[in-house]
């Protein structure tokens, strides 16, 4: 005679679900109140919390807080997580292509393909990085794809390494206006 292997009730997968989650849940202290490891000082003394605030992972300096300077003039700011300077100027300067992709928190902005009407045969495809919080010449990295029509298929060709430094610094112009602008007003 053939046994098959009996499977667990629907009632024990219940308790063991049940058990799980209760055992899961106890794991966060249930208070609500966050308890920071302990410090030693210099003097050897024990502090728990040194700022005297509540340390959370969304509250100051936290989980969605920019991180850096939020002076205008190193264009810092809650909303994006790169310089803002550098962020809309890469914006103006790429505004003929359509946009793919744009992440203000990584600071990456990727076109989709353009072709101009004059060469119907070529297009292009721009990727820009924005590398920091400052306005630095070396805050930025552009890389420029490109294609040529051959029959009906795109191939993939070299672009003139020149390419990608002159939309850099066509960029980092439009930033420096925008900066000038910016506290102009103030």
């Amino acid at each position: 005679m053939i046994r098959f292997r009996q499977f667990p009730t629907h009632k024990a997968v219940l308790a063991a679900a049940l058990a799980l989650t209760l055992g899961l849940g106890a794991c966060g202290g249930g208070s609500g109140d966050y308890v920071p490891y302990p410090e030693k000082g210099p003097d050897g003394t024990v502090n728990p919390n040194p700022t005297g605030e509540r340390q959370t992972l969304f509250g100051s300096g936290g989980l969605f807080s920019s991180g850096g300077s939020k002076k205008p003039e190193e264009g810092g700011g809650a909303g994006i997580g790169v310089n803002s300077f550098l962020w809309r100027a890469s914006l103006d300067t790429i505004s003929f292509m359509p946009l793919a992709s744009a992440d203000p928190f990584g600071g990456v902005i990727i076109t989709d393909w353009y072709a101009a009407q004059q060469t119907p045969t070529e297009r292009f495809k721009v990727t820009v990085y924005i590398l920091d919080k400052a306005l630095r010449a070396d805050g930025i990295r552009v890389s420029v794809f490109r294609q040529v029509r051959q029959g009906e298929n795109w191939a993939d060709q070299p672009t003139a390494p020149e390419t990608g430094v002159s939309m850099e610094n066509a960029i980092l112009q439009r930033a420096r206006e925008l900066r000038v602008e910016s506290e102009a007003r103030r």
